[in-house]
């Protein structure tokens, strides 16, 4: 194909083949479909979420059992009082540890004092809380 140059002369234009344009086209498009392949992509951190369940799970268990004394459930109880804390505070310790599994540590807090191991930093922390009438009890838990 040729087009005028401004001085009356026709130039020569050079055109790019159809075929070879699809070809290029084809060659990016496998390429990029092999790097998809190529470079594995990180997983979901399942770890994390884990924790929060194992915490949802533990509160869920504490506030679905009755109290051992007087209130509506055990967690109510233990929210009520600093008395009643310091009364509870062995057995929800030990409730709270055949709750969880061995691998992991926690913490609950009520609005008297907390039970469990002190909370390291810089680890994933699963976390629940339950409102009960007497404030919030909050369980915490990490792998040891």
């Amino acid at each position: 194909m040729r087009e005028p140059d401004g001085s009356g002369r026709e130039r020569p234009r050079g055109q790019l083949s159809l075929s070879v344009a699809e070809a290029g086209v084809g060659i990016v498009l496998v390429l990029a479909v092999a790097m998809g392949f190529a470079y594995d992509l990180p997983g979901p951190n399942t770890r994390d979420a884990q924790l929060g369940t194992y915490a949802e799970d533990a509160v869920t268990v504490l506030a679905g059992e009755p109290p051992r004394h007087r209130g509506a459930t055990r967690l109510a109880e233990v929210a009520r009082s600093p008395a009643a804390f310091e009364r509870e505070r062995t057995a929800l310790d030990r409730r709270i540890d055949r709750i969880l599994p061995d691998n992991l540590l926690y913490r609950v807090e009520t609005p008297h004092g907390s039970v469990g191991f002190r909370e390291p930093a810089g680890v994933a922390v699963g976390e629940a809380t339950v409102t009960t009438v007497d404030g919030d009890v909050t369980v915490r838990v990490w792998y040891a």
